[in-house]
């Protein structure tokens, strides 16, 4: 429950020096500088910020050294050394929350960073509303592009303070610890610390004793912390090495502990939205990579995942968006892989539904020898809200065209009857917006093998996202591709493209303004349609160069 945001009686709020800022670190030489700079920018020195704590978890690189060159030079850093390597996050969080001498602890990763004004803002809020817990807004920066995606957005969208996490179960959603003021007399009195040694998603485990203490939580919209994501990186960081099994036994792990923690604490309304997060989120993000991983990565992966739902309450299932359920149904329902293809598209965002569409009884069911996973909901979603499937195969050549194919859905779009589509496009990199392009739809009757759908051929002006008069970079910048289909009943829908046929490959075009223009139709992690556009010579040279150094 929110209450109102109303101050405290008592003196005028004004931030001091209360916050110690813990920043671990192993082999990071390249980062950890970039990351404890931004904890000491925090407000002006001797104002916020009392101390940053840096942990080097027995790093084998310059990490040692590049903290002690910069504790030489500032007095309030102070480095631990770790004489061995604790093979997690837990151990070095652990060592710096117990050195910290601050009223309130931050936590940061040597690889991320604080944006200005950060521990400020999230002082202030603490202070004024006396919360022993306040949670700011966290974007995940993908790099190199420098694309910023929200973290559990709907959370921090305004301010607002919350009598305890039981009476606001969707705190359960934001896992991290490092976009969070602790104070730290509440973790002392509740024995809140992170587990030891070399166990992953720690902040799971770490983030469900704190609620479980019942805490009341401030929530701001600011944004107080900057998570890099690398993933061409050499070493990946533990959350996104995912490559291994292991990883998701892990995360499983680290779910049931957390669920645990909630059930001894007699909180079953946090337990059963930590299972409903578990589907929407974890379950989901894992089925979308299953399409890249190896024969046995799958097979394992499936037996632990059906292992672990059968724990699971039928309420937990329900309470979980549609894919996320359905998804979990098939799993269930199967003792051994199947239908790859359609789960990993399902599990993408948006999600798509792909053919067949089977019915028992007169319901929509996964398949006709699944029938009782009913996919149920299908015929009370609106319009917008359906994981309608579109085929989209692109042919890029001096006239560049997207073959398009809206999939019938259990007679919701033939009731609607779609007419036209839009194929809007835009840059990943800072989500601006491309040119949009249009084309009417024709219907195509159910035949023989194949359900009824409406198709399109859609012209493609590739030139034109390079014709915007800004300065370009030599490399292939990333566009995404949404369509929008309008339809005779007024109603409308928005759904990304599934990238099919046999053009997913870069083409080298002739260009009036820039001489050449490549193109590079290709399909995301999540199968979803996306072009690499690039022009003029000095791209292709620095195209051909990689190629030769590889």
């Amino acid at each position: 429950m929110k209450e109102a945001l109303e101050p405290r009686p008592g003196p005028t709020i004004t931030p001091t020096a209360q916050v110690s800022i813990v920043v671990i670190a192993f082999n990071d030489a390249a980062h950890v500088s970039d990351a404890v700079r931004s904890a000491l920018a925090q407000g002006a020195p001797g104002q916020t910020v009392t101390e940053v704590i840096a942990v080097n978890d027995a790093s084998t690189d310059g990490t040692g050294a590049a903290l002690d060159a910069l504790a030489r030079a500032e007095p309030r850093l102070r480095v631990i050394h770790r004489a061995e390597n604790s093979g997690g996050c837990g151990t070095p969080r652990n060592d710096g929350l117990r050195a910290a001498g601050g009223r309130f602890v931050m936590f940061l990763d040597s690889d991320d960073v604080l944006p200005p004004g950060s521990a400020e803002a999230l002082l202030t809020a603490a202070l004024r509303h006396g919360t022993p817990v306040t949670a700011g807004a966290c974007v995940r920066r993908e790099l190199p592009a420098r694309r910023d995606v929200p973290w559990q957005p709907a959370l921090y969208r305004e301010a607002a303070v919350h009598g305890s996490p039981e009476t606001s179960p969707q705190l359960v959603r934001d896992t991290l610890c490092v976009n969070k003021l602790y104070d730290r007399a509440f973790l002392a009195e509740h024995g809140i610390v992170f587990p030891e040694g070399r166990y992953t998603y720690e902040d799971f485990v770490f983030t469900a004793k704190v609620l479980a203490a019942a805490p009341r939580v401030a929530t701001i919209p600011d944004s107080v912390y900057v998570w890099h994501v690398r993933r061409s990186a050499a070493r990946q960081s533990i959350s996104l090495d995912r490559k291994d099994v292991a990883n998701w036994q892990a995360r499983i792990d680290a779910h049931r502990t957390s669920v645990r923690i909630f059930k001894d604490a007699g909180l079953k309304a946090l337990a059963h939205a930590a299972d409903t997060k578990f589907l929407d989120h974890d379950l989901r993000m894992y089925v979308r990579e299953l399409h890249t991983r190896g024969a046995d990565y799958r097979t394992e992966w499936w037996h632990l995942t059906r292992d672990y739902l059968t724990g699971f309450d039928e309420a937990d299932l329900h309470a979980a968006r549609a894919p996320a359920r359905w998804l979990a149904r098939v799993v269930l329902a199967s003792p051994d892989p199947r239908d790859l293809d359609r789960l990993t598209q399902l599990a993408a965002r948006p999600g798509r539904l792909l053919p067949p569409y089977a019915e028992a009884d007169g319901h929509p069911v996964w398949s006709a020898d699944l029938p009782g996973v009913e996919l149920d909901a299908l015929g009370t979603k609106p319009m917008h809200r359906l994981p309608v499937a579109i085929d989209a195969e692109p042919v890029i050549g001096t006239r560049s065209v997207l073959r398009v194919r809206v999939h019938e859905m259990y007679g919701r779009l033939a009731a609607a009857e779609p007419t036209g589509i839009d194929i809007e496009l835009r840059r990943r990199t800072d989500d601006r917006r491309g040119p949009v392009h249009t084309a009417a739809l024709t219907a195509i009757p159910a035949g023989p093998g194949s359900g009824a759908c409406w198709t399109a051929e859609v012209v493609l002006d590739l030139a034109a996202l390079t014709d915007r008069g800004e300065s370009r970079s030599a490399d292939p910048e990333p566009w995404d591709l949404m369509a929008e289909v309008s339809c005779a009943d007024g109603s409308s829908f928005r759904a990304s493209l599934r990238a099919v046929g046999p053009g997913l490959r870069r083409r080298v075009l002739p260009s009036r303004r820039h001489a050449v223009l490549l193109a590079q139709p290709y399909a995301t992690t999540g199968g979803a349609l996306a072009l690499r556009v690039a022009s003029g010579l000095r791209s292709v040279w620095r195209i051909a160069a990689r190629r030769l150094r590889r």
